[in-house]
């Protein structure tokens, strides 16, 4: 019984999982544009899904910088059934929905939620989390939350 709550406190403390979904070949290189799916672990009836940039073997040998991939991101989420929100942060600076790496260590691709109660909206934000020199691309979607919550 201990493990089993364990094992739920884990899954629901760390970022959710994705799903690809889809795979977009770009150019003769095979750089791919990769649509990933992710429900948001804490908030029921709310799926994102996640488009970003996959630089390929035969691009990273060319053009050197092996270990990371750009930092182009977007985000759509939608409402996939009725919004039942969990135990959220609803701190300013939000929380990690999701996160992938895009380098060996420095640089990771983030979903965060923000909890706007005054206007009764979560906002998901795609960016990248960067060790040093932080970057400015980044996209949003906002969902609007029932009266009820």
């Amino acid at each position: 019984m201990h493990r089993a709550a364990l094992l739920l406190a884990l899954t629901l403390a760390t970022p959710s999982l994705a799903e690809e979904v889809g795979r977009v070949g770009v150019d003769w290189v095979g750089n791919d544009i990769i649509i990933e799916s992710v429900a948001d672990p804490k908030v029921q009836g709310v799926t994102c899904h996640l488009a970003y940039f996959d630089r390929s073997l035969i691009d990273r040998l060319s053009n050197g910088n092996w270990f990371e991939d750009p930092s182009y991101s977007a985000v759509d989420c939608v409402q996939t059934g009725p919004i039942t929100i969990g135990d959220i942060d609803d701190d300013k600076s939000g929380e990690t929905v999701f996160s992938e790496r895009q380098s060996l260590i420095l640089k990771s691709l983030r979903i965060t939620r923000i909890y706007d109660a005054k206007n009764s909206a979560l906002i998901y934000l795609a960016h990248a989390n960067e060790l040093t020199e932080g970057s400015g691309k980044m996209s949003i979607s906002v969902i609007p939350v029932p009266p009820s919550n």
